[in-house]
């Protein structure tokens, strides 16, 4: 399999390490720069058997070359509308609304919220915001020109929970290949590897919805037990320190060779 990978991803610190694991593997690949205001991918290559990562604009290009396989897995069951159905309490933030980013939201007194965007994954990072603290973000993000945030882009909101520690695990085939946690709360001791509970809970949410051929399950241990935080596309997810990228790179070789 080929890997077609955008060189001007600045976010994530250690992307560099995806070009690391392809020189050790003697894997195939190609490196492209895309403009943030791209319509399509400008690289012309003969190979069907392609793999693109890097950005969203990659991921989201990369669908209109129906030819590549697997290209990329941008869109379809990532959206929240689809796989909360199957996921529904599961979820860390459940029973969630959809508004533009411009609409004036209803909120309690000292409410706190979690926001995130809605279909564009990365245009900003999901958080708890306070009123204040959301009020003053939109108006900086829509006078601010040179985001990709609009006064029509969408948003869900929900209830602000608790977490105590964060993972993401990488799913290939239906098989987690490599997690690692990136957030502790509220004193939580340090742990090197995802506990055995918080991977049979993800190998349980895999079993009742297997989203994609691969894709990224974020999860999180929460007073409730267990919960996903978000699912998201693995073929613009960032790397964390310890995230074991040429495990990853690896498995999805082999996978989709096969």
């Amino acid at each position: 399999m080929y890997f077609l990978v955008q060189a001007n991803v600045y976010l994530d610190p250690d992307h560099y390490k995806i070009f690391d694991a392809l020189e050790e593997l003697n894997i195939d690949y190609g490196v492209i720069n895309i403009p943030p205001a791209a319509e399509k991918i400008d690289f012309n290559i003969d190979r069907k058997d392609v793999f693109v990562y890097g950005s969203v604009t990659i991921a989201r290009l990369a669908r209109q070359n129906t030819e590549w396989f697997p290209g990329s897995f941008y869109g379809g069951n990532h959206l929240y509308e689809v796989y909360s159905k199957y996921y529904g309490e599961n979820l860390l933030n459940y029973n969630v609304s959809v508004h533009k980013i411009s609409e004036q939201l209803s909120w309690k007194k000292d409410e706190l919220k979690f926001i995130k965007p809605y279909s564009e994954a990365k245009i900003f990072t999901g958080k708890a915001f306070t009123e204040i603290e959301w009020k003053d973000f939109v108006f900086e993000a829509l006078e601010n020109q040179s985001n990709r945030i609009t006064k029509d882009s969408l948003i869900q909101v929900s209830k602000a929970r608790r977490t105590i520690k964060e993972a993401r695990l990488w799913i290939v085939g239906g098989q987690i290949i490599d997690g690692g946690y990136y957030k502790f709360n509220d004193d939580a001791p340090f742990e090197e590897k995802v506990s055995q509970e918080g991977l049979d809970f993800a190998n349980e949410m895999i079993q009742l919805f297997n989203l994609e051929e691969a894709f990224v399950m974020d999860i999180c241990l929460t007073d409730e037990g267990w919960k996903i935080v978000e699912i998201n596309c693995i073929n613009s997810s960032g790397f964390y320190p310890n995230t074991n990228v040429k495990s990853v790179i690896k498995a999805l070789s082999i996978y989709f060779s096969n």
